[in-house]
């Protein structure tokens, strides 16, 4: 049996695969970070929480309404992104001019709160999620298995994420987005409703999270807890990749998630807190994050 630094292949290459589908939650879910703080400066500690409701859409719509895995890939980050809106213009929109502080106080008392009510309502035990028989089973290819289900979980977030940088930065749309948050007074000059693009801006952000949490349903049970488990890592992936930087968002999540793969082969004990190494030592180096734009 091959065999890498004592490790057999099959394993490290299992590790890896692993690795890249938590990086591949990492990368949208410090996408839809990215986005919100680096078009409207608000830390929005309530991402977490909202990843978990967009699994619960998805559980909730399979056990009473019926409605498949695939339709909730559309219709949970649909709901989140309608509850984003709700949020914006009730409660964010009066923090825009005020410290970075108080968004992040605020969202973290709606993270609880709404941690709080689904806690309540469903228990900390976990909900089961079926993966889809589409891509149920495994790929043989020889040296492993890889389960169709981590495949598609990367080949998603990949395009999802390509797609967010491309628009953003690329597109038309991008840039007034971009202006609208940069210099509300001179775009709002030109015709293009400032708020409405804010409170978009911020539905697709919580939008990302509700698909993040549509995409996780099925590699685990769902629990209230789910978001709040992660949100930190995300957090850490975020600085590390720079603050409001697509780009550093969807390379730091896939990177790390990968490192952190490995480092459960190599050093188990280490694995909870490499992440936050890194970020240490970035910010030592670095103090903007690897892609994001000294002051």
């Amino acid at each position: 049996m091959t065999t890498i630094l004592g490790v057999p292949l099959q394993g490290l290459l299992g590790q890896l695969v692993l690795g890249l589908v938590n990086g591949s939650f990492y990368a949208i879910l410090s996408l839809g970070l990215a986005v919100i703080f680096g078009m409207l400066n608000i830390i929005n500690f309530a991402h977490g929480a909202l990843f978990m409701v967009g699994a619960f859409v998805a559980w909730a719509g399979l056990e009473y309404l019926g409605i498949s895995y695939w339709w909730s890939l559309l219709a949970a980050p649909a709901l989140v992104g309608l509850a984003g809106i709700a949020i914006e213009r009730g409660l964010l929109r009066w923090l825009y001019k005020l410290d970075h502080l108080y968004g992040l106080l605020l969202t973290f008392g709606l993270a609880l709160i709404i941690e709080g009510l689904f806690r309540f309502q469903f228990g900390v035990s976990g909900q089961p999620y079926s993966i889809p028989d589409e891509v149920a089973g495994a790929f043989n290819l020889g040296f492993m298995s890889l389960p169709k289900y981590r495949a598609w979980v990367i080949g998603a977030s990949l395009t999802v994420c390509l797609l967010t940088w491309f628009t953003i930065e690329k597109t038309r749309l991008g840039a007034y987005l971009r202006a609208a948050t940069e210099n509300p007074s001179i775009t709002q000059a030109f015709g293009i409703n400032v708020p409405v693009m804010v409170m978009l801006t911020y539905a697709f952000g919580v939008g990302l999270a509700g698909l993040a949490g549509v995409l996780a349903a099925p590699t685990g049970q769902l629990s209230p807890l789910m978001g709040s488990n992660l949100i930190i890592v995300v957090f850490a992936v975020v600085v590390i990749g720079g603050m409001g930087s697509i780009l550093g968002a969807i390379v730091a999540g896939l990177g790390l998630g990968v490192v952190e793969g490995l480092t459960k082969v190599f050093y188990p004990e280490a694995s909870a807190t490499v992440v936050f190494v890194i970020m240490v030592i970035v910010l030592m180096v670095r103090p903007a994050g690897l892609f994001g734009k000294e002051k």
